[in-house]
């Protein structure tokens, strides 16, 4: 068994080496992956790679997801930018051997005019764009104090009639130094290259050198391929027991990402009766000590032991955004154990 998990962590650091590439900032595509979920983990800039488990932390660190009790539900909605709505729906179960779980996120863009060179100002149509992550996660405790997981994600982004499809790989684990104390290592959206095809891209225009009353001939745009954003998550987090029903969590994350300059997120939790939970977190830049467009966030949630084997929680989380409106994120959790 711990050969086993010496190989997974070898894997894990390995990787991170193509996750920290900073030559391919800004180049890659695919930003949907990016978008958080969770009104908890939200409210805390995602500082909560290497404590929180079960449903919630799927997309966050996977490893997490094998110490929840029995079967849990996510649903979740977040208030985007301009307009922008996105949904997610996960649920997860336990096995025996391991967790298994499944995901879906979706955004809904609105509806936007169609334009065209001959009628700029639109021509009357809308369409509306189709993007989506489906996952599949399984997740498994090595030992009493390590779990570890992996996250298979299809990802589909449809425009009209011109769409890409992509897969990545997530891999996490969570270490337990004490019940209290709590490393989480994660590397996110390692996978191919994406890229647009379909029938918008095909163009009908007059033929060079052509003979009169030829027609016009059809050429076919060709689109550049695209990296998905990858990056690696390194996460402590630590619990203090004012006694049974009260007490404060704080966490702190590195990430290193491969798009975008390295971040450093902190976030608190406070717990009052194991019912009332408020939040709180802020995350900057590393390059020039600069903050990120999402750079704090608040939130709180509530916790209902309905009956002995069900759980309620509801979390509301509220991200401040730079040049736009503030991000609203509701999340209901529901627990059977």
């Amino acid at each position: 068994m711990k050969k086993l998990l010496t190989v997974f962590i070898i894997l894990i650091f390995s990787v991170t080496v193509f996750a920290g590439d900073a030559a391919r900032k800004g180049t890659a595509g695919a930003e949907q992956l990016l978008i958080p979920v969770g009104a908890r983990s939200i409210a805390t800039v995602g500082a909560f790679n290497s404590h929180f488990t079960g449903v919630e932390s799927i997309y966050y660190n996977p490893g997490g997801l094998d110490r929840m009790k029995g079967t849990e539900a996510m649903f979740n909605t977040m208030q985007y930018i301009a307009d922008i709505n996105i949904s997610y729906f996960a649920i997860a179960t336990k096995l025996g051997i391991g967790s298994i779980g499944l995901t879906y996120k979706s955004i809904d863009f609105g509806d936007i005019p169609v334009t065209t060179n001959l009628n700029p100002d639109g021509t009357g149509q809308t369409f509306s764009p189709n993007y989506f992550v489906l996952g599949l996660t399984y997740s498994t405790m090595i030992t009493d104090r390590v779990s570890a997981g992996a996250n298979l994600s299809l990802i589909n982004e449809t425009i009209m009639n011109t769409g890409a499809n992509g897969w990545a790989i997530d891999f996490g684990v969570q270490y337990r130094f004490a019940p209290n104390f709590s490393l989480g290592v994660a590397v996110k959206n390692i996978g191919g290259n994406m890229r647009y095809t379909g029938e918008d891209l095909k163009v009908k225009t007059e033929v060079p050198s052509a003979a009169l009353g030829s027609g016009l001939g059809v050429y076919e745009v060709d689109t550049e391929s695209f990296q998905i954003p990858s990056y690696f998550d390194l996460s402590l987090g630590y619990t203090f027991d004012f006694n049974k029903e009260n007490r404060l969590s704080i966490a702190g994350v590195f990430r290193n990402n491969n798009t975008i300059e390295n971040e450093l997120k902190f976030g608190l939790e406070l717990q009052f009766l194991n019912v009332l939970s408020l939040r709180g977190g802020y995350n900057f830049m590393t390059e020039n000590a600069s903050t990120s467009i999402y750079n704090w966030a608040l939130g709180a949630g509530v916790n209902f032991n309905i009956a002995e084997s069900f759980d309620l929680m509801f979390d509301y989380a509220y991200r401040n955004v730079e040049n736009f409106s503030a991000n609203h994120v509701f999340t209901l959790v529901l627990g059977f154990h």
